[in-house]
């Protein structure tokens, strides 16, 4: 963790933990294939924090490393659920359940995920073996 990580107490601020959290799903986006930005220039599709309920176990401090565990807890139709985590060593910091929605990006109202990128979620990121945790990718902070 870097200073601009932590409050004034040397502890990571809590929000920084929505940062954290998003760049793991950008980075287990582009490890299935999926190009956010080409995505939404064919298709108009584009995705959105729905929800996020965030669980603060234990703080991370200056200088800690992190890594952030990311995986698919439900796909829907036009939605994504990812049960996501924050870990020093072996404890776990943060727990996170994030819902992710597919707008369309001119009216922002409920779309169908493109069907490539559906089955690119299904398949999960093409990633080497050593960079997944049960199932899941995982990113250092």
């Amino acid at each position: 963790m870097y200073y601009e990580d932590t409050d004034a107490g040397g502890i990571v601020y809590y929000a920084n933990y929505l940062r954290f959290f998003e760049r793991a799903r950008t980075e287990w986006l582009r490890a299935c294939g999926i190009d956010q930005s080409r995505i939404a220039d064919e298709t108009g599709a584009i995705f959105i924090v729905r929800q996020a309920d965030l669980d603060y176990r234990a703080p991370a401090r200056l200088d800690d490393t992190l890594q952030i565990i990311c995986r698919i807890a439900r796909i829907g139709r036009a939605s994504v659920e990812f049960e996501q985590q924050a870990w020093r060593a072996d404890t776990l910091l943060v727990a996170a359940d994030i819902r992710i929605g597919c707008v369309d990006r001119s009216a922002f109202k409920p779309t169908a995920i493109p069907a490539p990128v559906f089955a690119a979620l299904e398949r999960g990121p093409a990633i080497k073996p050593a960079s997944r945790v049960n199932g899941a990718c995982v990113s250092a902070v």
